[in-house]
């Protein structure tokens, strides 16, 4: 899925880092994208509301991909926000070692194109995004947004 330009895959580093788990069913989609809402208002992290919107996007996106591709091998998934002087990354990581990629756009289908439009979110808001192995055999799936 990557989405570089001069951003770094990683930003250098993160001031504030927050993990939780959710089982991967329908029901955690929103609940993730309430949760990163809830928690970028509530610990007051002064991002630009378009930001917050594209960030909202992009986890609904992505807990959506592992509910409807990882469920299978991943009873649980973690989603991670981590917030840095200049970036906001959020993360999504199950258990399927299957790496997606994003799909081109095909009119005849009513789905499968998630990781695109994270990828070009990310890719206008000036941000990156990749997928990663995680270190039990799964996959991490980020974006970062400049703040």
């Amino acid at each position: 899925m990557e989405s570089r330009g001069s951003v770094p895959a990683r930003p250098p580093s993160y001031e504030r880092v927050w993990r939780f788990t959710a089982p991967t069913v329908d029901a955690s989609v929103p609940r993730a994208r309430h949760a990163v809402r809830d928690l970028l208002e509530g610990q007051e992290v002064p991002v630009a509301d378009d930001v917050v919107q594209g960030l909202l996007l992009v986890v609904s996106e992505l807990v959506t991909n592992a509910v409807r591709h990882a469920a299978p091998l991943s009873p649980q998934m973690a989603v991670e926000v981590a917030v840095g002087a200049e970036w906001v990354r959020v993360a999504v990581e199950d258990d399927h070692p299957y790496r997606p990629k994003a799909l081109e756009t095909d009119h005849g289908r009513t789905g499968g194109r998630g990781l695109l439009l994270v990828r070009e979110i990310t890719r206008e808001a000036g941000g990156s995004c990749d997928v990663e192995h995680a270190p039990g055999g799964g996959k991490v799936v980020w974006a970062a947004l400049p703040r």
